[in-house]
């Protein structure tokens, strides 16, 4: 059984956007945390650009099946969290440029 790491793990979350902005959720600094357990248990801590948000539910989900794709995963939990709440400032580098930031 092959390891899965946390680069794997993010590398799969940029395939995930949130619809109304097209930028990943990794570029978008929405990504709080990726915990990769020894056996291959991963846990997502992520945020969204605002609480009230209605696509929320539908982008952990995309987040929660991009990263099922992974060889060798035996669980994935994403968790939705508002603290520290999101901001501008959050975004990477390649976030910002898509952005023109």
């Amino acid at each position: 059984m092959a390891i899965v790491t946390k680069e794997a793990v993010l590398e799969k979350l940029k395939d995930v956007y949130d619809p109304e902005i097209p930028v990943n959720v990794v570029d978008l600094g929405l990504i709080y945390g990726v915990d990769v357990k020894e056996n291959n248990e991963v846990h997502v801590k992520m945020t969204l650009t605002a609480p009230g948000c209605g696509m929320g539910p539908y982008i952990a989900q995309q987040a929660e099946w991009a990263i099922s794709e992974i060889e060798d995963l035996e669980e994935v939990t994403v968790e939705v969290v508002f603290d520290p709440p999101w901001s501008p400032d959050m975004l990477t580098e390649d976030g910002k440029a898509l952005l023109g930031i």
